[in-house]
């Protein structure tokens, strides 16, 4: 399907001559300058000492590589590419990923690989689009079809997973499937995303939950319905990013497209609901939004802003959420990017991590997630954070 090849990268390059007209920086490429300042080599993204491969550097490399083309940048496409260089063995394998695992945060990186194989063409990049792709053939489900999180996190769904696996199949099935096998993998994407909506909807809020136990066995959850105990802003901020990004892949005549439509309706009626109404951004803690300790928080800030501009400009979100998106958008710049005496972009006021369960037993109550570390430049903030730049730049260009 070689005439499917150079899809996205091709749609940003058109772009490219408008982009030098406008006299204002660039927040996207500002960002992305000062990532590699700070990280010289693409594998110490995300704070590592060493290899890993995992989701962070997919989201961040990915953006990287849409601002390389925009912007014809050869120096910051040979930066990302860097990375796939080092981890990508001859044969396809992937240094640090293990099938078995079944851990849906390893999906992620693999979306970074459709386009380093575009610009390089070097079939070990394809072999390891078709091992990650197979993963999904033995990865273990529910009932439902729902993808369990990771092995280690029997039947749970978490909203974080449904971004780091659905896209990737959307967009594997466009690249490179036919037929009877590709209407079954977007089947299976419009899955992942109703079916966590169904699990993790909560009716009191009106908010969509971090996760659930499907099982109702563990300790974190509702005994009743197996759902943890709150909206985590960045696990909702997922799930957007998972929508849209699924939304803009899947056929308009994909059946069922449109309930995922209207699960982003509805998660952008709630953050408007839910928006501070000073900066126009979003706590922590969603469905605790304003209490003592609960604060406003980056990455989610910044994930709900691109889902809703890009939303807008692919045309399934009403155009009035650019409004809210725009408020956003200021609410970032003035609150959380920070220029050092180094010239350098920041962005502050990042949750590093937070999950359920695991080895430190994280109980995901109020008090976990307000005092989880927050730390600057965290990749799960500046991924989005570039992305939403570029989407604030793609409008201003329509």
């Amino acid at each position: 399907m070689k005439h499917l090849r150079y899809i996205t990268l091709g749609i940003i390059m058109i772009a490219a001559s408008l982009s030098s007209m406008s006299s204002e920086p660039s927040w996207a490429v500002r960002m992305v300058e000062s990532e590699i300042q700070r990280n010289p080599e693409a594998w110490q993204l995300d704070f590592q000492p060493k290899l890993k491969w995992d989701y962070c550097h997919g989201l961040e490399l990915r953006a990287m590589l849409y601002v390389a083309a925009k912007y014809n940048r050869n120096d910051i496409r040979d930066y990302a590419l860097s990375y796939a260089d080092t981890m990508i063995n001859a044969d396809g394998t992937i240094k640090k990923y293990k099938l078995t695992d079944y851990s849906l945060d390893r999906i992620n990186s693999g979306k970074y690989l459709f386009d380093v194989y575009d610009l390089t063409g070097e079939e070990r990049y394809k072999k390891a689009l078709d091992l990650l792709r197979s993963q999904f053939d033995t990865h273990p489900r529910n009932a439902d079809g729902g993808l369990w999180h990771k092995k280690i996190y029997p039947h749970q769904v978490w909203l974080d997973g449904v971004y780091m696996g659905s896209p990737f199949l959307a967009e594997y099935a466009k690249r490179y499937e036919s037929g009877e096998q590709q209407a079954t993998d977007y089947a299976d994407v419009i899955n992942q995303m109703v079916m966590a909506s169904y699990h993790t909807y909560d009716y009191k809020s009106r908010l969509y939950l971090h996760a659930c136990d499907v099982s109702k066995q563990m300790f974190w959850c509702n005994p009743i319905n197996g759902q943890s105990a709150h909206c985590w802003g960045r696990a909702l901020g997922w799930y957007a990013m998972a929508i849209v990004d699924n939304l803009e892949l899947l056929p308009t005549d994909c059946p069922d497209r449109t309930k995922a439509i209207n699960i982003l309706l509805h998660i952008a009626q709630q953050l408007e609901r839910y928006a501070h109404k000073e900066t126009g951004l979003w706590y922590q803690v969603m469905d605790r939004s304003g209490d003592d300790g609960n604060y406003l928080e980056a990455s989610a800030s910044c994930m709900f802003t691109y889902a809703l501009y890009k939303g807008v400009r692919i045309g399934v979100l009403p155009s009035h959420y650019r409004k809210v998106a725009d408020k956003a958008w200021q609410g970032i710049l003035d609150n959380f990017i920070r220029i050092d005496n180094q010239g350098l972009v920041n962005i502050t006021e990042v949750c590093a991590v937070a999950g359920l369960g695991g080895k430190n037993n994280r109980s995901g109550d109020y008090n976990y997630y307000i005092n989880e570390m927050k730390r600057d430049n965290d990749a799960k903030a500046v991924g989005p954070f570039i992305l939403a730049a570029l989407e604030v730049e793609y409008l201003s260009e329509k």
